[in-house]
């Protein structure tokens, strides 16, 4: 049954036959015999089908909901017993997406993490707070760095990080450059390159440019900041970014970071997890090591 729910669940997120199937590491004959056996089993048609995929039915819906309970709870289990029967330090495999802006906390976190237990194997994406969500409801990564406030979290457990506040990354030949700070109009008045829209940093800054009455119209958009503050070197742009992801780009005389006020604004960024009671052992440990991590940051 759990296998099932699995191959379900792939295909609900691929919605294609064939790319779920080689997800979830079998034939697409035998996806879709098992999900027509879930189907039995469960009394309901959950996939609309014809030549191709072409939905969910509400039944469908509603049983992806618990089918990611279940799986999950599935997956907690057998991590558990693993840990337990095993003893020793923690093993297998931990998935974290972060948002652009966080990645170089997250880099911190698992370094830290990967320290304590080097059993762990760690990977990390770089996605919008919109697409950690999905993932994490999708069972695609097992725990999420982002905001906690602007988007529904949903059903998550929460552990604040810091407070995102932000500079302006500058050429060191920029007019602005020398002063020690800079007020939001001021900012938007610059040639700016941001982020994309999609990413709920950009929206942040937006919102607070547009309160301080500047037009929001970059020249420049990118989902990397690494190429936001490459135009920034290339000179003539400036770009806006939380105080902690510009300081890789402010050492030994790069670029010059200027505090942005009026507002002086805080965002909260945090790590998240499906609420699940009890966490598998590397979630726990992961959520463990992100509360010391926050009392230093």
């Amino acid at each position: 049954m759990i296998d099932k729910l699995e191959m379900f669940i792939a295909l609900a997120q691929a919605r294609h036959f064939g790319r779920a199937a080689e997800a979830v590491g079998v034939t697409q004959p035998t996806l879709s015999a098992a999900i027509k056996g879930l189907e039995d089993q469960l009394g309901v048609m959950l996939v609309r089908r014809g030549s191709r995929f072409q939905g969910l039915t509400p039944e469908g819906s509603r049983a992806l909901d618990w089918a990611r309970r279940i799986v999950g709870d599935a997956r907690a289990m057998r991590e558990e017993l693993r840990v337990a029967r095993g003893g020793g330090g923690l093993s297998g495999n931990l998935r974290i997406a972060a948002i652009p802006t966080a990645l170089s906390v997250v880099a911190r976190l698992t370094a830290r993490f990967a320290a304590a237990h080097p059993g762990v194997k760690i990977s990390v994406t770089s996605s919008s707070s919109a697409g950690i969500l999905a993932m994490l409801d999708d069972l695609a990564v097992d725990a999420g760095l982002t905001y906690l406030e602007g988007e529904p979290l949903g059903r998550v457990v929460r552990v604040p990080l810091y407070d995102e506040r932000y500079v302006l990354l500058l050429h060191p030949d920029a007019a602005l450059a020398g002063r020690t700070t800079v007020t939001w109009a001021e900012a938007g008045a610059m040639p700016l390159c941001l982020l994309t829209p999609v990413m709920q940093n950009r929206r942040i800054i937006a919102g607070h440019l547009s309160e301080a009455g500047a037009e929001v119209a970059p020249q420049v958009e990118s989902d990397s900041i690494t190429v936001l503050a490459g135009n920034v070197m290339a000179g003539g742009m400036a770009t806006i970014l939380p105080d902690r992801a510009a300081r890789v780009f402010t050492r030994d005389g790069g670029l010059v970071a200027v505090p942005v006020v009026s507002p002086d604004a805080r965002h909260p960024v945090g790590l998240i997890a499906p609420w699940r009671e009890p966490h598998t052992p590397v979630i726990a440990a992961l959520l463990a090591e992100g509360r010391r991590q926050a009392e230093a940051l």
